[in-house]
């Protein structure tokens, strides 16, 4: 073989070798772009840990309880947050329907859940997780003497109620309808910590609310139960939100309230089980 035509062979396979080089490099470059393109999920870390924010919409008479119990999930997952909007059922679920970020959606009845379902909003069937019982909440020490529902029609009488809209506000007409009675409130509340509050301030003399905000607002107003409420019981939904930005923490966060821990947060406040 001639000196010429061993040169070209040796630099032939140095030619090839070095190609062989690039598409090793390549297959790595490929493989590490294939791993990265496929990491876990916002709400799931790789460790298979829970983290991230998960925003939960929860009627106004869950904030003591919720905020209890996001602060217990925040210690048991470390990494995690849970943020609230508390307020008026049906303003909530309007929220929901028009767009507003939430990943869960805690409501004081059914029918207010049914405006986020009928939307196509819900994903999966809402859950009853508690129930709330409604009491007339008067200043302390009950200075009108309150008794009965019917006191209430006393005209001299300042009484608070919640929007007919919002939850509280249709359960208590459900109990002034059964027992026949009319009453003309000084205003009507958006969300029932709206009416309690005006009673705290003593700017009415009683409002119709749940027991558990008569419970949460200690000694700043007495309670007084009425048969009726039993007639005007809500059952509590909860469901995660399709499309929900941190699906597996916000599922976490439903199952938290709905175990035994959470009911024994619920029942504590005053609310009965589902």
């Amino acid at each position: 073989m001639t000196p010429t035509a061993h040169r070209n062979r040796r630099a032939l396979r140095t030619a090839g070798a070095g190609a062989a080089a690039l598409l090793a490099l390549s297959a790595c470059s490929s493989s590490d772009s294939d791993s990265s393109s496929s990491k876990p999920s916002s709400s799931t870390s790789a460790s298979g840990q829970l983290s991230g924010t998960v925003t939960v919409f929860a009627a106004a008479s869950l904030k003591e309880s919720f905020t209890t119990l996001g602060r217990q999930f925040e210690r048991a997952h470390p990494g995690t947050k849970v943020t609230f909007s508390f307020g008026g059922s049906d303003s909530l679920a309007a929220s929901i329907t028009g767009g507003a970020p939430a990943d869960v959606f805690a409501s004081a009845s059914p029918k207010t859940m049914r405006i986020v379902t009928d939307a196509g909003d819900a994903s999966g069937t809402p859950a009853t997780f508690v129930r709330n019982q409604l009491e007339i909440a008067t200043l302390p020490g009950n200075p009108d003497q309150v008794d009965s529902l019917k006191d209430l029609t006393d005209k001299d009488l300042k009484v608070v109620l919640c929007d007919k809209e919002v939850p509280c506000g249709a359960a208590a007409q459900k109990a002034l309808d059964a027992s026949r009675l009319k009453l003309t409130p000084v205003s009507y509340e958006q969300d029932v910590k709206a009416a309690l509050t005006k009673v705290e301030l003593k700017e009415a003399d009683a409002a119709v609310v749940y027991k558990t905000d008569v419970h949460a607002a200690g000694d700043r107003v007495e309670g007084v139960e009425f048969p009726e409420s039993a007639d005007a019981i809500n059952d509590y939904p909860i469901t995660l939100i399709k499309g929900a930005r941190n699906e597996d923490t916000a599922k976490a966060f439903i199952a938290l309230v709905r175990s035994a821990e959470g009911q024994k947060v619920l029942t504590g406040a005053g609310f009965l089980k589902p």
